[in-house]
């Protein structure tokens, strides 16, 4: 499957019914999901520094310190580097994942870079854009209206283990 096509032409093929977008609360579920990862990547990051410094002077350690403005801004940034590269490789972040949801363009492919990344980067600053989708006619977020994406449901059907042809070497049916 090339980039050009994206998923929704692949969907179309495959004779899926159309992508509907996502509501507000499965949308803050998977928010929410995400907000866990990017604590979990903070921890995983503060162990890691804390080890590396065990390592340099075990005698001397020290936990390190933080504030929270720091803990702020490096919150953003892992946010901002999760969801570029999430929804800019599969349209996907995690919690999209577990909820069945996906980030699209309104022709329904991947955003690209530059778009997921500028996406992310509103999400990051302006978080309560998202309860837009509430009253959007469209079920679209504030980001959504001024990038031009949508958010869908997209589960994956699967009928068997050779029956879904975006899996490498797997063949359609």
């Amino acid at each position: 499957m090339s980039a050009e096509r994206g998923l929704g032409a692949v969907s179309a093929e495959r004779g899926r019914p159309p992508q509907r977008p996502a509501g507000v609360v499965t949308r803050l579920m998977a928010a929410g999901i995400d907000v866990l990862v990017v604590l979990a990547m903070m921890l995983g990051l503060y162990l890691g520094v804390a080890g590396l410094r065990f390592l340099w002077s075990p005698s001397g350690f020290q936990w390190p310190a933080s504030s929270l403005m720091r803990s702020i801004v490096v919150a953003s940034v892992l946010a901002f580097l999760y969801l570029t590269v999430a929804w800019s490789t599969t349209g996907r972040s995690y919690g999209a994942a577990v909820l069945g949801l996906r980030v699209l363009s309104g022709e329904r492919v991947l955003l690209g870079w530059f778009r997921s990344a500028v996406r992310a980067a509103a999400c990051v600053v302006f978080p309560a854009g998202l309860l837009w989708v509430a009253v959007s006619r469209d079920r679209r977020s504030v980001q959504d209206v001024f990038l031009r994406s949508v958010v869908v449901y997209d589960w994956l059907h699967h009928r068997g283990p050779d029956s879904h042809p975006d899996v490498p070497g797997r063949p359609a049916r």
